[in-house]
């Protein structure tokens, strides 16, 4: 706990309290680190050889930092032999597994460029994916739930059936050559991955060492399309030195130690298993236990309790589901201690719930997004707990947060307006896309997040919403969050989204999607009556409804635009008829 004082002390001098406007500075004492990936991963197996490593429980797979550091430089060698140079992009379209685990580390070694494709791709999201990066190379696996990976790719690339491997040319995928399907079974076309695993030879091992020699930490090595809850993905850039150095911020905040044991249970593809899971344990030496290839509540506890997890990961909705399953009381959860919430704004009840009866003391929340790697604002493990819980805390190190008006001038304190970041964990652009780059970040480095928040006169961040969520009724700014906050508080309520949709009096009206805990009875009248003694009269739902799931995207974030469709939608018809 020492360290945290001390950062707390520091920053407290650098940003001059209580604040008059709402910008603020992290810590500048932490040390940054200047290695590129591949350097740092050898230099923690040096220092824990025999540590355990990785564990991945669905593949029954348990390794040491020695055994890990063996098998990334075989599949490292193995791309090298068939022709993956630094700099190219090298996509993996896969669930969690040790291969993940291994691309991840083994394009960083050779300086390519790994591109992280969301596993629910369809055959159009893949083909814009693989064509906007122009990746020469995929990783794939060969199926996930209902998804059929390499039927997809024969519909895409029917080139595959008549190719050699590593020789592809596809009309619709101009860029791609090489295809690797992940496990020993053959596929016209395609390398096996146990085939790459096979490839290696002593010249190999030369060309690894003389290209680790060259790479540079402020290199490009990895491209996460950013979450489509609008428009077509976009493909953001990250440096070494940009998600290295996130993940040793993130892991000094959770007061992460090689003795500790990181429950994975999120999407890899995402920054935020990818940099706050797989790489913070490798930056402290810790082991990273993956429960399973897609998120399950049960899965998830039992390996807790069985591996002795000392931190878990989570988006607020997995951890409602593990506090929600019928036989969570069952679970001996002592071991933990802390872990990230984060991915979407966390209910201040859930939370609490988190810190009492999962035992997660230290948990904390992280806000950011994927343009900074993913981090720039975290919560304080020695801070009152009031606002460990109801804050996304303050700016991570090397980072420097502000609230910006309407107009671009910074906010008052204690006035909602937008997100602004800056420091160690910007981006460096959307690949291949200038417009897009210069519309997000400023001409003074400054990242536009789009995102409302609210900061307090210590520099606590309280998000309200997106910019393009808030409602205006009648004149009125609603944030929905707001509205949320109050509806968790009630029995029966598991989950709730409120959303704004058009009306011809007062511009927008305000919407409450509902969804119910198993077994609760609710009823919409008890609900405005409750709400009508907590919210302004222009703050109350105009209309409510009960819901069994959510529309989302694999990470868990709401996709508000697509309930306000469906509702829109509903009250036409109900216009109409």
């Amino acid at each position: 706990m020492h360290t945290q004082h001390k950062a707390v002390k520091e920053v407290e001098l650098i940003n001059t309290l209580p604040l008059s406007q709402s910008y603020f500075k992290g810590s500048q004492n932490t040390p940054l680190t200047n290695k590129t990936i591949g350097a740092y991963f050898d230099f923690i197996v040096d220092k824990n050889p025999s540590s355990l490593a990785v564990v991945v429980n669905h593949q029954n797979i348990r390794l040491t930092y020695k055994e890990f550091q063996k098998e990334v430089n075989q599949l490292a060698m193995g791309l090298l032999a068939i022709g993956v140079k630094p700099g190219d992009r090298v996509g993996i379209w896969s669930p969690n597994n040790i291969q993940w685990c291994l691309t991840q580390f083994a394009t960083a070694k050779i300086g390519a460029i790994m591109v992280c494709i969301n596993p629910a791709y369809r055959p159009n999201e893949l083909q814009y994916a693989l064509n906007s990066v122009e990746c020469s190379t995929l990783i794939t696996a060969s199926q996930f739930k209902g998804s059929n990976y390499i039927d997809m790719l024969n519909s895409l690339a029917p080139e595959l059936k008549h190719c050699d491997n590593g020789k592809l040319s596809a009309q619709a995928l101009p860029s791609l050559k090489n295809v690797i399907r992940i496990g020993d079974e053959i596929s016209a076309g395609m390398f096996s991955f146990s085939d790459i695993m096979n490839m290696a030879t002593s010249a190999h091992e030369l060309e690894l060492n003389a290209i680790a020699a060259n790479l540079s930490a402020d290199q490009d090595i990895n491209i996460q399309f950013t979450s489509g809850t609008t428009g077509n993905p976009k493909g953001a850039t990250l440096t070494h030195k940009n998600i290295l150095n996130n993940a040793l911020f993130v892991a000094e905040s959770m007061h992460f130690t090689e003795q500790d044991k990181l429950c994975i249970p999120i999407p890899l593809y995402h920054c935020f298993a990818m940099v706050l899971g797989s790489l913070l344990c490798v930056a402290k030496g810790a082991a990273a236990i993956y429960p399973s290839d897609s998120f399950d509540a049960k899965t998830t506890l039992d390996v807790i309790e069985q591996e002795g997890c000392t931190a878990l990961h989570g988006v607020p909705t997995m951890f409602i589901s593990q506090l929600e399953l019928s036989t969570f009381n069952e679970y001996d959860l002592r071991s933990l201690r802390t872990g990230v919430m984060a991915g979407s704004t966390c209910p201040e009840q859930v939370m609490r719930k988190v810190q009492t009866q999962m035992n997660m003391h230290q948990v904390l929340i992280a806000y950011g997004q994927t343009e900074c790697s993913p981090i720039n604002n975290i919560t304080e493990t020695d801070s009152s707990i009031e606002r460990q819980v109801t804050t996304v805390g303050r700016a991570l190190a090397h980072t420097e947060v502000k609230i910006i008006d309407e107009l671009g001038n910074i906010q008052k304190i204690g006035l909602p307006g937008e997100v602004c970041s800056k420091g160690a964990g910007i981006m460096r652009c959307y690949w291949n896309d200038e417009e897009k780059t210069k519309a997000t970040i400023d001409s003074d480095g400054w990242l536009h997040s789009g995102d409302l928040g609210v900061m307090d006169s210590e520099g606590f961040v309280s998000i309200v919403g997106r910019i393009k969520d808030m409602i205006i009724r009648g004149g009125e700014n609603v944030y929905p969050r707001e509205i949320e906050e109050v509806l968790y508080t009630y029995p029966g309520i598991q989950d709730a989204a409120i959303f704004g949709i058009s009306d011809e009096k007062y511009g927008e009206e305000v919407c409450a999607w509902i969804q119910p805990k198993e077994d609760a009875l609710l009823d919409e009248q008890a609900i405005r009556a409750f709400l009508k003694d907590k919210l302004a009269y222009f703050k109350m739902p105009r209309y409510i409804r009960f819901v069994e799931s959510y529309p989302m995207t694999v990470t868990g974030k709401l996709q508000k635009f697509k309930m306000r469709e469906q509702m829109q939608e509903a009250l036409s018809d109900k216009a109409f008829s």
